[in-house]
């Protein structure tokens, strides 16, 4: 290796770097994916029956809301340590960690956007024999997505952030390398799995932007009208 290689000067900004460690950088960036992806699905799956819940039993919407806002002022350290002894030093307790943590996003959108939705359109959908089921497939879902998709948008990029902390159960994605640089003081690696992190979080969010926008025509609609 050169003296004058970037490696050997521990530079910030070292093409060199990403080279001789593509496959690494590649490695934490998929787990990064996986375990960010899964959380935000499985929390997706799990806030909005406790979303109906809460719009359907009304008292119990304080207690839940208050209960998923507990559950984020916890910190990560904290959850992952509490988590430890259910899951062990595995990628299900952060998994588990960040679906904890994005219920407070997912379940107050789903709320908010599902009270959203007009009472005369639901009465309306009812008196044309709609079931309770149909209503809220084909009506109130729709109606409500602009909130869930801000919701989740949210809640996605929270996660790839979040999941950097998983480094200290050995199952962080990126995090790993932040963590693993941050102790050897190797620059290069902690600037560019940092840089990653920014990118996969950005990118996620103008994906789901995206999803957005194609599922709801029509607010863009009736904000150009």
């Amino acid at each position: 290796m050169s003296a004058n290689s970037c490696l050997v000067a521990n530079d910030w900004i070292c093409g060199e770097y990403v080279r001789t460690r593509g496959q690494e950088l590649t490695d934490a960036t998929v787990q990064h994916l996986v375990i960010t992806a899964s959380a935000v699905a499985i929390a997706v799956v799990v806030a909005f029956p406790l979303a109906l819940l809460a719009r359907r039993w009304r008292p119990a919407a304080g207690s839940l809301l208050g209960l998923t806002t507990v559950l984020y002022t916890i910190p990560s350290l904290a959850m992952y340590a509490l988590l430890l002894p259910f899951f062990g030093l595995s990628m299900a307790v952060v998994v588990c960690g960040l679906v904890l943590y994005s219920l407070t996003v997912l379940v107050r959108n789903m709320l908010t956007g599902l009270r959203s939705v007009p009472a005369d359109v639901r009465d309306a959908a009812l008196g044309m024999g709609y079931g309770r089921g149909r209503l809220l497939l084909t009506v109130e879902l729709p109606l409500a997505l602009p909130a869930v998709m801000a919701g989740i948008r949210i809640a996605t990029v929270s996660a790839v952030s979040l999941t950097t902390v998983g480094a200290i159960v050995g199952h962080g994605g990126l995090g790993n390398l932040i963590y693993s640089g941050m102790q050897s003081y190797f620059k290069a690696e902690v600037l560019t799995a940092s840089v990653l992190c920014v990118l996969l979080a950005v990118t996620a969010d103008l994906l789901l932007l995206g999803v957005q926008r194609a599922l709801t025509p029509w607010a863009r609609k009736g904000r150009t009208a």
